[in-house]
């Protein structure tokens, strides 16, 4: 094996998978930004839940974060010399519209301004996600996503950006991932705001489903010419035996997790044919809700990390389905006990491309935590390089299949605030020292990097 090789054992270049396929990174303000009683943002969900003890692990928050909101030239200009040609990052809601809905800030505005101009002075194209979770909590207070006046909030939020950025900016995802901020937000309770139950989780559903399509029909209209998107977690479920009550958990636990915000979007409503409990929505339904939920989106994002193992329970309530813990398996795993399994991600796309309605598919998040230790100097990290390395060999077999696979962005670019998890799961590229807040690249951004100079 030459040397070049033994840099790049992946054995694939970007070429391979073709010169319009789009490489990148992906963050989130609230996890990386920091700053956050600066000028005058608000506060959002994540700020008061992080300030509630036992919410968070070693009750940690996002006060400074990695510190991007002073720090967003030196990770830009870091960008630009790892080759890295896309980056993905959020609009801090309280940041732009302090209020919610009525009074845009300058001193925000201006921020992310800063941000497209300088990522387009470096050659690097920015794509904007309008909500990644961070709420103001001045419309949570009001019933936040339970709250139908939510249609019209976004509507505003989504109007006051398009008009902010939308000359510069030409690629959007609307919502990062709804199944999640709904479900561990407002019906299990373990993200903010930390609301539980049915009556929380149903309206929140349908008014982010509705959100969805209202962000991409403003967009399209306030800011022409844009590619528009908007992103889905997704996770293979496999039956954890062939036995009937097994293989109608997991199809109960594909609906909840994969199909219940894509669906209704292609026209096809929500999945309560394999989650009864769905039907309950239509208390939440306006008669034009259904046509209104409808968004022709330019590309879906896909974020796939592992597969589950579901097995049929009485204990759970509405679903009767159990994720076995990966840890129960004896697989390999992740920090966050997540099954590292490569042939999950050619699985989701193969399932959303099948849908008549994708036109492209674009992997918006893939990644791993693993336990980072920096050593004189360097940070080795040869379980997340073999992460990605795999999961890219699955991403080129679904591309090789002429599946709508057109694009990966890797979670993420350096490592963060990871929500619930606090900053105990590292998954950047870059290793960050949160105490100095020095950025060392660890060998997966070194070949991250190598991969993506080998254009030939």
């Amino acid at each position: 094996m030459d040397k070049k090789s033994a840099q790049n054992p992946l054995d694939l270049k970007p070429s391979h998978f073709g010169d319009d396929f789009v490489w990148g990174v992906s963050t989130a303000a609230y996890q990386i930004e920091g700053a956050y009683d600066m000028h005058d943002k608000s506060t959002s969900i994540w700020d008061r839940f992080t300030s509630r003890k036992g919410n968070i692990f070693d009750d940690q928050h996002g006060q400074v974060a990695s510190d991007f909101y002073n720090r967003y030239k030196e990770d830009i200009l870091l960008m630009k010399a790892m080759n890295i040609p896309n980056f993905r990052f959020s609009l801090s809601w309280t940041r732009l519209m302090p209020d919610g809905y009525e009074k845009g800030s300058k001193a925000g505005t201006d921020f992310y301004n800063r941000i497209i101009d300088f990522c387009l002075e470096c050659g690097i194209t920015p794509w904007v996600t309008l909500y990644h979770w961070d709420l103001p909590q001045v419309l949570e207070d009001k019933g936040g996503w339970t709250n139908r006046d939510m249609l019209g909030w976004f509507q505003e939020f989504t109007y006051y950006c398009a008009a902010a950025f939308g000359d510069r900016v030409k690629h959007w995802m609307v919502l990062n991932e709804p199944m999640v901020f709904t479900g561990a937000g407002y019906f299990l309770g373990v993200h903010a705001p930390g609301r539980k139950g049915l009556k929380n989780f149903l309206p929140a559903i349908h008014h982010a489903t509705l959100c969805q399509a209202i962000g991409g029909v403003i967009l399209r209209s306030e800011a022409p010419g844009s590619s528009i998107g908007t992103t889905f977690s997704c996770s293979q479920i496999t039956p954890n035996s062939q036995r009937p009550k097994d293989l109608v958990a997991a199809q109960k636990a594909d609906a909840l997790l994969n199909r219940l915000f894509i669906e209704p979007t292609l026209g096809l409503g929500y999945p309560s044919e394999h989650i009864k409990v769905l039907r309950q929505i239509e208390k939440y339904q306006m008669p034009e809700d259904e046509k209104a939920s409808v968004f022709e989106f330019d590309f879906i994002g896909i974020q796939n990390y592992t597969r589950e193992v579901v097995k049929h329970s009485y204990a759970v309530p509405y679903l009767r389905a159990k994720i076995i813990k990966a840890s129960k398996r004896n697989v390999p795993t992740t920090l966050m006990d997540w099954e590292v399994y490569p042939p999950s991600i050619h699985r989701m796309i193969s399932k959303f491309s099948a849908y008549e309605g994708v036109k492209k598919i674009i992997i918006t998040e893939n990644g791993a935590a693993f336990k980072d230790t920096i050593i004189n100097g360097e940070v080795q990290d040869p379980k997340r390089l073999a992460y990605i390395q795999d999961y890219l060999r699955q991403v080129y077999k679904a591309k090789a299949e002429a599946l709508k696979v057109a694009g990966y962005f890797a979670w993420t670019f350096t490592d963060n605030f990871e929500w619930a998890e606090g900053y105990y799961p590292r998954f950047g590229l870059v290793y960050v020292d949160f105490n100095t807040q020095q950025r060392t690249i660890k060998s997966s951004g070194k070949w991250y990097k190598e991969f993506l100079s080998d254009k030939g």
